[in-house]
């Protein structure tokens, strides 16, 4: 995938019988996908040119230019959608867009290697880093909250992690 590009969202397949097609936000106002317009395939690759759209629960159901019956829609389902990383506003100095944690080394506090981090889940309570562990074997996932990640430091390509006993 491009650096240069961002994922916004994921297509969940069809609603009803029209070719709409309902598509899972991951931004933080899911109309947002229609303002954007055209959404891109991981090679940056136009996907979706969303013309019409409203916010239905954990997304948008959208019609889409190319998208005429349920059938298309369906086929759709799991493409992942992006935008170009420079119709963002750039963050402020305290803030970061969550994708800019992927790759970023984790480390506890006192500076022992934990690991990378992998990816960025919400399994609907909240988001969850994974967390590939520096010695190799099974990822692991750590609340993305103040208490589990006292500091994110993307200058410095770190995210300081207190471990979770359990986890050990």
């Amino acid at each position: 995938m491009s650096s240069d590009l961002i994922q916004v969202g994921r297509v969940a397949g069809a609603f009803g019988v029209r070719g709409e097609v309902r598509i899972t936000s991951f931004t933080a106002e899911p109309l947002a996908l229609v303002d954007y317009k055209t959404l891109l395939r991981e090679d940056g690759k136009p996907a979706l040119t969303l013309t019409a759209g409203r916010a239905a629960k954990g997304g948008v159901v959208a019609r889409a230019a190319e998208v005429e019956t349920r059938e298309q829609a369906e086929a759709l389902r799991g493409l992942k959608l992006y935008i170009p990383r420079d119709v963002l506003p750039e963050p402020d100095e305290d803030e970061f867009y969550v994708t800019d944690l992927i790759g970023l080394a984790v480390q506890t506090p006192e500076g022992d290697a934990l690991g990378t981090v992998k990816s960025v889940q919400d399994f609907g309570a909240g988001d969850l880093l994974e967390i590939a562990p520096a010695e190799g074997g099974a990822t692991w996932y750590l609340p993305f909250t103040r208490e589990a990640v006292p500091q994110v430091r993307i200058g410095d390509g770190v995210v300081v992690a207190v471990r979770p006993d359990e986890v050990e």
